[in-house]
């Protein structure tokens, strides 16, 4: 070993031409994945520090549809130093402007006085929150710019929530716990909750929740004290949050998209590998007299293969030191811009974890694809290195480097699954790129095949040329086919994806979906509003339901999760109704409905899917809390639920005689001619200013919105990729420019004119091009095919416009680094070029 280092950095001496692809390949890869890892790092720190910024207290205890009651809130007073009580609910706003009442949907946030506990409330007009929600002459409120547009309102001018009449005293600035607050139909509003005593909108059945935050003597102790908080209060629907996890929504969405942003670098990677190894194999042909010299002085292989292993260590570890400091340097160098975007604070600071898991991704890479054209070094003889350079060596390395690449394969996979903490997405990121390179390269090899045999036909000159050029033995279609092939089909597959989710939510839904949710109807107030929707021609269908919600505590006695583990349903409370006779368009899949009349023990019917995942079957017991009653209900039948419609879906009914005692209200669907939706808002919020109406449409517009920031960043991603995919082509261009050239000048010797040879070079990079972009829109579909079949469970169609760009870009690509790569073989000398030869 010390002789092969001794030799290895001699050869280094010489310079590291032809090595600006291999580096780049790797740097950008590694640097994708720092700087993505540095980001997360310092979004989760920031939350982690922050945390009681976030919540807007140490701790945070939740109820639904009730306020805590007094041995809750004893237990509150007795822990806390400062106990801050918040209800939180949908509304619509209502503003009269020019004589027309505006109407908007808003999350109403009704505080006290110590509001808020952790951070500051920042207003414009910079006035206090305080004094912002005065009281004369009407009650002040708060709210966010874009609902104020949405209403024409200007501070200073007045609306309604309900039947209270409050003056828009500023707009929020910032609102420091809103990141802490998850998704919201609607903008927010600011009010204290004794000034809505008046407004109707609070009362028994109404959907509300109550948060109550905590400024705790001690924060170390709120492991303890939520385990005391939970034991004491069990089963009574209380959800328990701390500073630890201040922003739980935030956090996990930025872990996840962490995890998958990385691993679409680990795309990159496989991108960038092709091009390391075609660079190594293109320097190791440039060496073939070194090798061959050393051979015939008696070197062993495993020397020979040491040497040029530790160059390549070597040139690895520059690289990866490159992709390490551009990685995590970037995102600190852009730390006030990346700060100004994010809804949370981020503390950048250079953090171990990420940078240990690119390097262990950027080794594992440039082992696994130098470990192949490497291998061909050490079973040579020197007379075939002399001959041919390397061009007689075997194609397929010997059994250990198999085994030795299967290993680093596995290693590469795990190590994946280990920092991404996700195997089942990691598992099928590495089959999918495994999958695609497997596609590409057959590709590839019959494209080569195919042009072979085309070029003998009775083609144009220029055509026959760059067919006999691709199926030559020296061809670069398959640095260019698996490369650019690669990056396209990473871009192509979440352009599949997001097209399909997007169709998926915002195409076909709105076909099915009502126009309208109303909630809180109070029980009085049914037959007049079924009466105004029965009485308009353009409204087609009316469906409403009793809406409770409840906290499923107990599975034939024992507790739900010890059951069903951590299963959605009993993640919190779920929405629950009764009913008499069974509802028409019910569809039961195993069991009976109880009879109309039923007055005996509480029957249950529950969503047959969510049986099957939980384990529930007929004659189980559920235990259920609502309103802090536990009601204990037999399975009586299994039916199907379709959440897909966007109507009225609930995982649990009972029969009517088990809840109508209950305080409840209503939940109704509506469906309507698009035309009169503005007329029947206004006639019944008018009519009942308590009801809130939630417009399908603006919900599915704002997780397409959403959706669409997901996409784009995931795009981002998928760049890098696609950037490290055109690095190899230019390499690959670069690499068989002196092929060109002398290519250039045996036509030129023989006849052949400046435009026959460029047309040559063009029609053979459009090919090459045409093929990598068709084979990745294949991949794409494919992708999105299995998406929208095995994730989303919905109908897959292509999205014509992503799949036309890849194509495109493919073309483009690799008809830009040809023309380029052209220049120099068509204005050499043919003389001087194969003088040079001989």
């Amino acid at each position: 070993m010390s002789v092969a280092f001794t030799l290895a950095l001699r050869e280094l001496r010489g310079g590291l031409r032809g090595f600006g692809i291999f580096l780049l390949c790797l740097a950008l890869g590694v640097a994708a994945i720092a700087a993505v890892g540095t980001v997360r790092s310092a979004i989760l720190q920031g939350i982690t520090e922050q945390g009681a910024v976030l919540l807007g207290g140490d701790a945070q205890l939740e109820f639904t549809y009730r306020f805590a009651n007094d041995a809750e809130r004893d237990w509150m007073i007795k822990n806390a130093s400062q106990v801050s009580e918040i209800v939180e609910f949908r509304s619509m706003a209502v503003a009269q402007i020019d004589g027309i009442d505006e109407r908007a949907l808003t999350q109403v946030k009704a505080i006290d006085d110590l509001y808020p506990l952790a951070g500051q409330m920042e207003l414009e007009p910079a006035i206090d929150l305080a004094e912002a929600l005065g009281t004369p002459p009407n009650p002040g409120a708060v709210m966010e710019a874009v609902l104020a547009a949405r209403l024409g309102l200007d501070v200073g001018e007045t609306f309604f929530l309900g039947l209270q009449e409050f003056t828009l005293s500023a707009l929020i600035a910032r609102e420091p716990d809103s990141a802490g607050g998850g998704f919201g139909l609607g903008p927010r509003t600011l009010v204290r909750t004794a000034h809505l005593e008046n407004a109707g909108l609070i009362g028994p059945g109404t959907l509300f929740s109550t948060k109550y935050r905590l400024m705790l003597p001690d924060p170390t102790r709120l492991a303890e004290l939520q385990s005391e908080a939970e034991t004491a209060f069990e089963n009574s629907g209380l959800r328990w949050q701390d500073a630890r996890n201040g922003a739980p929504g935030v956090q996990a969405f930025v872990d996840r998209l962490g995890s998958f942003l990385i691993l679409v670098g680990l795309s990159g990677l496989a991108v960038g590998g092709i091009g390391v190894s075609a660079a190594v194999s293109t320097y190791l042909a440039r060496k073939t007299a070194a090798i061959a010299t050393l051979k015939t002085l008696g070197a062993r292989r495993n020397t020979i293969f040491a040497i040029y292993f530790i160059q390549i260590g070597i040139l690895t570890l520059i690289g990866l030191t490159i992709g390490v400091v551009v990685g995590a340097g970037l995102p600190m160098a852009l730390a006030p811009l990346i700060q100004d975007r994010l809804p949370v604070p981020a503390e950048f600071r250079l953090y171990p974890r990420p940078i240990f898991e690119a390097i262990s991704y950027g080794i594992l890479a440039a082992l696994i694809f130098t470990l192949w054209p490497l291998s061909r070094t050490e079973n040579v003889r020197a007379t075939a290195l002399y001959r041919d350079a390397l061009g007689g060596t075997r194609q397929i390395p010997r059994l250990p480097y198999l085994l030795a690449l299967i290993v680093l394969v596995i290693a590469l996979v795990g190590v994946a699954a280990i920092f991404s903490d996700n195997l089942w997405l990691t598992g099928w990121t590495a089959a999918g790129i495994l999958g695609a390179l497997a596609i590409l390269a057959v590709v590839a090899a019959g494209l080569k095949q195919a042009s072979r045999y085309l070029s003998k036909g009775r083609l144009k000159t220029g055509t026959r040329l760059a067919l006999g050029a691709i199926g030559g033995p020296k061809s670069e279609a398959t640095s260019v086919v698996l490369s650019l092939g690669l990056g396209l089909s990473v871009l192509a597959a979440i352009g599949q994806v997001d097209g399909t989710l997007r169709n998926a939510i915002s195409g076909n839904l709105p076909e099915v979906a009502p126009s309208y949710f109303f909630v809180d109807i109070q029980n009085d107030q049914l037959d007049g509003f079924k009466t105004r929707l029965g009485e308009d021609p353009a409204v087609s269908r009316v469906e409403t339901a009793p809406m409770l919600r409840g906290v499923i505590s107990q599975i034939n006695g024992k507790p739900a999760r010890d059951v069903a583990g951590d299963h959605w349903v009993i993640d919190g409370d779920r929405g629950v109704t009764y009913a008499g006779p069974m509802p028409s368009n019910t569809v039961l899949t195993q069991g009976e409905w109880w009879a109309e009349d039923y007055d005996g023990p509480p029957l249950i019917s529950f969503a047959d899917e969510e049986a099957e995942e939980m384990g529930i079957a007929l004659g189980d017991t559920l235990t259920v809390n609502i309103l802090g009653r536990d009601i204990t209900g037999t399975v009586a039948s299994l039916r199907e639920v379709d959440f897909s419609t966007a109507g009225i879906g609930f995982i649990l009914a009972m029969n009517q005689s088990a809840l109508a005692g209950a305080p409840h209200t209503h939940i109704a669907t509506v469906y309507a001619e698009q035309s009169a939706e503005a007329e029947i808002l206004r006639d019944l919020s008018t009519s009942y200013p308590n009801i809130t109406a939630i417009s399908v449409r603006d919900a599915i517009n704002r997780v397409a919105g959403l959706l669409g920031s997901l996409a784009a960043a995931t795009s981002y991603g998928a760049s890098a990729t696609l950037l490290t995919g055109f690095m190899v082509l230019i390499g690959a261009a670069a690499a068989g420019e002196g092929a060109r050239v002398y290519e250039a000048a045996i036509l030129k010797t023989l006849g052949a004119n400046r435009r026959q040879i460029l047309a040559s070079f063009v029609q053979r990079s459009l090919i090459l091009g045409l093929s990598a972009g068709a084979i990745a829109l294949f991949v794409g579909c494919l992708a999105g095919w299995a998406v929208a079949n095995y994730v989303f469970e919905t109908d897959y169609k292509i999205f014509w416009g992503p799949a036309i760009a890849i194509i495109l870009g493919g073309i483009l690509a690799t008809l830009a680094t040809g023309l380029w790569f052209s220049w120099r073989p068509l204005s050499s000398r043919p003389a001087q070029v194969l003088r040079a030869q001989q």
